[in-house]
């Protein structure tokens, strides 16, 4: 991929919020405490319910496809660390991005692009709203940028919990997940 020789090359500096969207270069917008602590506490409590042979990245980079490589705030994949030392992961078991001043892009473009690759699982920690939305069955939608959209989508609020599909994780509290 062209951008992953951009990044190897160093046309990028170290630490620079930048990432390939549908073809597109977007810098992600700048981390508040909130956000930083709802990443910290969701990756927390998804290694938590995750049995061995399975690993969260946080704010690293999945390959979807040739015009999109998305960091996540949390990735779920199967495998060890090392199995990533080559190649970023192409299909995570779950994606969760923390939102708050980037919900509607998270909810639309990301959720869009998401269900394109077949993520069957898709959360948003919206901190707006103090909710976790969950997203699955990814379905074709011409409407939607990247002409597909998630067809389920559920809000759960504390004290409810939620577990991931096609992991064998224990279900995670709600209110683990927010801040």
């Amino acid at each position: 991929m062209e951008y992953e020789r951009l990044v190897d090359l160093g046309a990028f500096e170290d630490g620079e919020p930048v990432e390939l969207i549908g073809g597109q270069l977007i810098v992600a917008e700048p981390k508040g405490s909130e956000h930083a602590t709802g990443v910290e506490m969701a990756g927390y409590a998804v290694r938590a319910a995750l049995p061995a042979g399975w690993i969260v990245r946080g704010q690293n980079p999945i390959s979807l496809d040739d015009e999109s490589a998305p960091e996540p705030d949390i990735a779920v994949v199967s495998g060890a660390l090392t199995d990533y030392r080559h190649a970023h992961p192409a299909r995570p078991a779950l994606i969760i991005e923390v939102a708050e001043t980037s919900l509607r892009f998270d909810r639309i473009e990301k959720g869009s692009l998401y269900a394109r690759a077949g993520i069957v699982d898709y959360w948003i920690v919206n901190l707006v709203d103090r909710v976790v939305e969950v997203y699955r069955e990814p379905g074709a939608d011409g409407t939607a940028p990247y002409g597909w959209r998630y067809m389920s989508v559920e809000r759960f609020t504390p004290p409810s919990a939620v577990a991931p599909l096609g992991v064998p994780a224990t279900p995670i509290p709600v209110a683990a997940l927010l801040p």
